[in-house]
């Protein structure tokens, strides 16, 4: 059975609750499949928060850790959550837990203070990759990583050059990649919600968003829309991942856009179907012998309402994940 996790919202940004398996239909290379599964958040959530704790965003901390207690609060009373807290390398504050005392603890150990001495840059993408082939594994239900971060990830070497998120000739084979991070989240239907504690970029609106939701943001012509490449790699992350991208200071307070992804975790919905084994071709991107499908989740009489979700999985030839 193929899951896949959406969430959906209004043209305002709002969670749309209660809907059920008849409001969605769901395609799988284009072809429209039988859902076989629904489920209306009704299972527990896996929420884990990787915050950023590099020198760059000191002076954001402490109401950083205040947005994550915010969200803490705002789950769900069987929802689990972990803490990771990173700069140049990635520390486990918490591993998954319902006890809400544990987790406000490890949060509030976050302290970019304390990782003066990690120096090296900040591993952003390490992180989450760390985040998601550590903690997840075995986990049923929906899956979140909440991303709070400026985005500027010193470990890849992105540029506007999509080649750059992709593995180069030359360099160490098992090197980790933009790419592998982005495939690990969809392979793992693990949502990503990035909070940016950047400017949002004049151009990169909701609809804007939208508008290239199947098609990669990475472009040498994002540097005439005004859009910093690491903003522009966060945005593609979600996009490839499902979830959503929200920017710091277009909410009254952080821990407002916290509690709103924690409104959105609670709405989620998961759907499930059993692909044909006869869909799509072998891409030439995936290891020898997969296959790439891509998804596309519509729902009905909910007007303009937008679905996210995971664009892609990676199966091998015959077989579905």
């Amino acid at each position: 059975m193929v899951a896949v996790t959406c969430s959906v919202s209004t043209a305002e940004g709002e969670a749309v609750p209660g809907l059920n398996s008849a409001d969605f239909r769901v395609f799988d290379n284009g072809v429209e499949q039988k859902i076989a599964y629904f489920d209306a958040s009704h299972e527990p959530a896996s929420v884990a928060m990787v915050i950023d704790a590099s020198p760059s965003v000191l002076r954001d901390s402490e109401e950083m850790r205040q947005a994550a207690d915010a969200l803490v609060s705002a789950l769900g009373p069987l929802d689990q959550a972990a803490v990771v807290d990173f700069s140049a390398h990635t520390y486990l504050q918490l591993p998954f837990s319902d006890v809400r005392e544990l987790i406000r603890r490890a949060v509030a150990r976050v302290d970019p203070r304390e990782l003066l001495g990690d120096t090296g840059g900040s591993n952003i993408y390490e992180a989450v990759y760390l985040t998601a082939q550590k903690l997840f594994p075995g986990r049923k239900g929906r899956k979140s990583i909440v991303l709070l971060t400026d985005g500027q990830d010193s470990g890849l070497g992105l540029t506007l050059q999509p080649a750059t998120a992709f593995p180069q000739a030359g360099t160490v084979r098992d090197r980790l990649t933009f790419d592998d991070v982005a495939k690990l989240l969809a392979g793992e239907d693990i949502q990503i919600f990035a909070v940016s504690t950047e400017n949002r970029p004049k151009v990169m609106t909701p609809a804007w968003l939208a508008a290239h939701v199947n098609e990669t943001l990475v472009s040498p012509s994002a540097r005439d829309l005004g859009i910093p490449p690491y903003t522009l790699y966060l945005a593609e992350l979600v996009r490839r991942a499902g979830g959503q991208l929200y920017f710091l200071r277009e909410a009254p307070t952080m821990a407002d856009t916290f509690r709103e992804i924690a409104s959105k975790i609670r709405a989620e919905y998961t759907l499930g179907y059993y692909s044909s084994h006869d869909l799509g071709a072998a891409d030439a991107s995936t290891p020898s012998g997969t296959v790439r499908h891509q998804l596309r989740v519509e729902v009905s009489g909910q007007g303009d309402a937008f679905v996210s979700h995971r664009a892609a999985y990676y199966a091998a030839a015959g077989a579905a994940q």
